[in-house]
């Protein structure tokens, strides 16, 4: 919002850089798939409302801030009033504004009072503490003391924060760690905590999400215990445009949430292209599957021709070597074209010194730079102006994030340019030449279970350790299974009044919020022993085991050995050129009957499995994409509790479409490969939540079977949004299949870099066979 309206160009403007873009392309290649013009939108401004004290409307006046715009002054009114609400709104439409109003109020009004601000990330928690600063004193509230409170909070600011602050800045991790756990030196702060501020809520999804979400139940309940009368906060939730966000807000907290929707913000007119690169001629790679020029390398030209033409331009990319390898990449496209401006273009990620983030922030506003490489970490709230151009190497994973991420192009109300360049990927395939998907379908809604006994019982035994558990709690989180469990454990005890933890237990630091499970492996460098990351458990086999390549922070090591036993995988910096994929083999039996439809010859279910996986070996893949060789590993073997979507198939109904005996495994394997990549399309999850198997001899009465499961204990509630959904999830599955233009079968299709058997065999056009043949069984039953 903050700040004046801009003059639109109108939809003239982003044209003008797509020609630009696509004169930059070789004669012969034809990228566009789609191009469409979003018409731009006026503000609809509100008076400031009467409860506000004069010194904290001046604070925004002194920012620029003439009026608040509608959606803010709804958000904020409902608050006001004691009403949980989420706002609902595009990036750069103010959301920042609709909790500092009351909350700026509440401190004004009554010394005691206290806020909370959480965020997913600490960049965008610091952003935000800075502005509140200004604002605070600006507003003559010296006594707020916003302040900082998370892992790299020093100890003498902690103290301070727990002491003196009135507005602390955290995130959940260190609520789940710290506060809680220690809740009866923050008495006073529990006691007088007026709201809770959750930015970007839509965040908190799957495993992450879930154990967010009892995180907040369990602080609720808390400052419940030390209020007068047992009042709670009221929680204001901040969100990018997501489907149902009430629904998704009142799962977090288990209460009701208004929500607020339409964004009174102004939108300049922005053209969005959805750009296919070319496939490339004289290079094949996995079983001689053609191979797709890279979205980096795509992104890299588009963003040097972007600046040549004086766009300012962010380039998103999904990984931290990624941003610097598009950033290298666009200079060296620029020091032939445009040699005065190779030096305009930087990277930006994780893992940059504070004062290295904040010194590129600046350089980007000011115009001294005219090109930034990120990944999504700027994609949250932090505020950067004025661009002309978004560029995104890849699908993001979700449509919320999809355009949090195009937001960025127009901010203030400018016209803009966003190009979405697909990645070798079935997901991005499918919504280039289905671009209804991505632009006009409802953004899909995000996905928590916090009934996942994996993530129930951690979480009671965290809250009846902080408060001894009632009866009403237990019902009330839907618990009393998992709870006699526990007692059943020893963990906990029951007794007439409620549970109680069993002496000596301190669940708090086993367990990680974020969502891996079975311990953590230390990744550590050999030779000075300085600790670079962790893997989780369950994941260390593929991503970390001996050999393996791994980046950290844009540097290249390779693992030298894995210990499951110590908790360690040791590395050594080396760049040798080539990438890593682990080979797998996965077995699966189903559990329990679970929830199961028959339509004729096809079943489809949403079951318990148990999936058992070994790594076998990995290949070595050069960068442009040529396999070098094959190396085998002794790895052991890992077994994981979960739910799935299972579809069987009779053998006589497939052999009536065409597909024989022989080809069944390989129509199975590929039809299972395009499901997994396209589930993010119907549930908010990322390829890496979810695995899948095929079998032309099935553990449910021999049948050909397709299981698509969560990668996560217990389950993450993808699965079931998929089940929900398999109609429309298996119908875009077969569309992006038969949209690619390969002939039998490539990455942007029916090849997944994550197949543990090398991706073979696979039958892509049997593959469109299985699909169709159960959307007709489900369309007849």
């Amino acid at each position: 919002m903050e700040g004046s309206e801009v003059a639109d160009p109108g939809p003239g403007f982003g044209r003008e850089l797509l020609a630009c873009a696509v004169e930059g392309t070789p004669a012969d290649e034809h990228p566009l798939r789609h191009v469409a013009d979003l018409p731009p939108r006026r503000a609809r401004s509100l008076a400031w409302p009467a409860w506000t004290p004069p010194d904290v409307v001046r604070a925004f006046h002194d920012r620029g801030i003439e009026a608040p715009w509608s959606h803010q002054l709804a958000a904020a009114e409902l608050a006001r009033d004691g009403r949980h609400v989420v706002l609902s709104t595009g990036t750069a439409s103010g959301k920042s504004l609709a909790y500092q109003l009351p909350i700026l109020t509440a401190l004004s009004e009554n010394p005691r009072s206290r806020a909370l601000y959480l965020s997913p990330t600490k960049a965008l928690g610091h952003d935000q503490l800075r502005a509140v600063a200004s604002l605070t004193a600006a507003a003559g509230l010296d006594d707020v003391a916003p302040t900082p409170y998370d892992g790299d909070t020093s100890a003498d600011v902690r103290r301070f924060a727990r002491e003196r602050s009135r507005w602390i800045f955290s995130n959940p991790d260190m609520i789940h760690l710290s506060m809680l756990r220690n809740h009866a030196r923050w008495a006073i702060f529990l006691r007088h905590l007026r709201y809770v501020v959750v930015d970007e809520c839509h965040y908190y999804r799957g495993i992450f999400g879930s154990n967010v979400a009892m995180v907040l139940r369990r602080l609720l309940r808390l400052c419940a215990r030390y209020a007068p009368g047992g009042e709670m906060p009221t929680v204001i939730f901040a969100s990018a445009t997501t489907a149902e966000p009430a629904r998704t807000a009142s799962e977090l907290i288990g209460q009701t949430v208004a929500e607020v929707t339409e964004d009174g913000s102004p939108q300049g007119a922005r053209t969005v292209a959805l750009w296919e690169p070319a496939l490339i001629a004289d290079l094949v790679g996995e079983n001689g599957a053609p191979v797709r020029r890279s979205a980096g390398a795509e992104a890299s030209r588009v963003m040097a021709d972007l600046i040549t033409e004086g766009a300012r331009t962010m380039t998103f990319v999904r990984s931290r070597r990624g941003a610097e390898l598009a950033a290298l990449g666009a200079r060296a496209r620029l020091a032939d074209t445009a040699p005065e401006l190779a030096e305009q273009v930087a990277s930006y990620r994780a893992g940059y010194l504070a004062e290295d983030r904040r010194s590129l922030e600046r350089a980007l506003a000011d115009g001294r730079l005219r090109g930034m490489a990120t990944t999504n970490a700027l994609e949250l709230g932090v505020d950067i102006a004025g661009l002309d151009a978004v560029v995104l190497a890849g699908f993001p994973g979700t449509v919320a994030s999809f355009w949090q991420q195009a937001g960025r192009a127009g901010r203030r109300g400018q016209g803009a340019l966003v190009v979405l360049i697909a990645r070798d990927d079935p997901l991005d395939t499918y919504l280039v030449h289905h671009p209804a998907a991505l632009l006009d379908k409802p953004i899909e809604r995000v996905v928590i279970d916090p009934g996942n006994p994996y993530v129930l019982g951690p979480q009671l035994l965290c809250a009846a350790t902080e408060l001894p558990l009632t009866d009403a709690e237990v019902r009330m989180w839907d618990a009393e299974a998992v709870a006699g469990t526990l007692v059943d454990d020893g963990l906990l005890r029951r007794r007439p009044s409620g549970y109680f933890p069993a002496p000596g237990v301190d669940p708090h630091p086993a367990v990680d919020i974020r969502g891996a499970s079975g311990g953590q492996i230390a990744i550590l460098e050999a030779d000075t022993g300085r600790m670079l990351g962790s893997a989780g458990a369950g994941q260390a086999p593929a991503s970390v085991h001996p050999g393996a390549v791994y980046l950290h922070q844009g540097e290249t090591y390779v693992v030298d050995s894995l210990d499951f036993e110590d908790g360690i995988a040791f590395v050594h910096a080396e760049d040798p050129g080539y990438t890593t994929f682990a080979r797998e083999l996965t077995d699966i039996t189903a559990t329990g009957p679970g929830e199961r439809s028959a339509h004729g010859p096809v079943t489809v279910g949403l079951v318990p499995v148990c999936v058992s996986n070994t790594v076998t070996g990995y290949l070595r893949r050069r960068l442009d994409g040529e396999i070098i060789d094959f190396c085998e590993l002794d790895m052991p073997t890992r077994t994981l509790d979960t739910m799935a979507v299972m579809c069987t198939i009779t053998p006589e109904a497939l052999a009536d479409r065409g597909i024989d005996p022989l080809r069944i495994p390989g129509s199975l394997h590929a039809a299972e490969h395009a499901a997994i990549g396209l589930l993010p399309l119907i549930a908010s999850c990322d390829r890496g939540d979810i695995g899948g198997v095929s079998t032309a001899v099935g553990p449910v009465d021999g049948l050909p079977t397709i299981f698509v499961y969560d990668g996560h204990p217990g389950g993450a509630g993808f699965a079931a949004r998929g089940y929900g959904a398999i109609a429309r999830w298996w119908d875009a599955t077969a569309s992006a299949i038969e949209a690619c233009e390969c002939p039998a079968g490539c990455p942007s299709c029916v090849q997944s870099p994550k197949c543990g058997n090398g991706n073979d065999p696979l039958d892509k056009d049997g593959a469109v066979r299985v699909l169709r043949l159960v959307l007709d069984a489900l369309t007849r039953g």
